[in-house]
């Protein structure tokens, strides 16, 4: 299923400058970090009801053995929430970050009951006007035979921490 999406140009916030304009370290093209998640049928099954899916597929056994997967699988805000969310628990560590825009493409199911590695790569680094740079990533969750389960494109931007005195 296809979604039209419209972006609409919001002012950015100024962002509080340093001495150096450099990007924190080690961001650099080829830059990589990944996770490791475990899904668990309960985990699956709240995290869709609190994202308010209730499709059955992602909380009934004997509904979801009846579908084309033959068992529950994860609902796509759950995996896209985990790949998002790994970008900014890791790039914080390093420096400011603000989501900019994301996209996933859901490619195969993952299952409620999965261990799957989710990735991340920069693939482009670009000024802001205003301080910081823009970090284009692209990332994937992949199964344990390493088949690619999500694919995603992000971009965030990334400033140096301020220094309190």
């Amino acid at each position: 299923m296809q979604h039209e999406t419209k972006e609409t140009a919001l002012p950015l916030p100024a962002i509080a400058s340093t001495s150096s304009n450099a990007v924190p370290p080690p961001l650099q093209m080829g830059y990589r970090f990944s996770g490791a998640h475990r899904f668990d049928p309960v985990q699956v099954s709240a995290f869709a009801h609190a994202a308010g899916d209730t499709n059955p597929i992602h909380h009934d056994r004997e509904a979801a053995a009846r579908t084309r997967f033959g068992k529950p699988i994860v609902s796509g805000t759950h995996t896209t929430a985990l790949l998002m969310g790994l970008i900014a628990s890791h790039l914080s560590t390093l420096g400011e970050v603000v989501g900019v825009r994301f996209t996933t493409e859901l490619l195969r199911p993952v299952f409620a009951d999965e261990r799957v590695t989710l990735e991340w790569e920069v693939s482009r680094i670009d000024p802001h006007p205003r301080g910081g740079h823009f970090i284009d990533l692209t990332g994937s969750i992949k199964g344990t035979e390493g088949d690619c389960r999500v694919r995603g494109v992000g971009r965030v931007l990334v400033w140096r921490k301020t220094v309190s005195h």
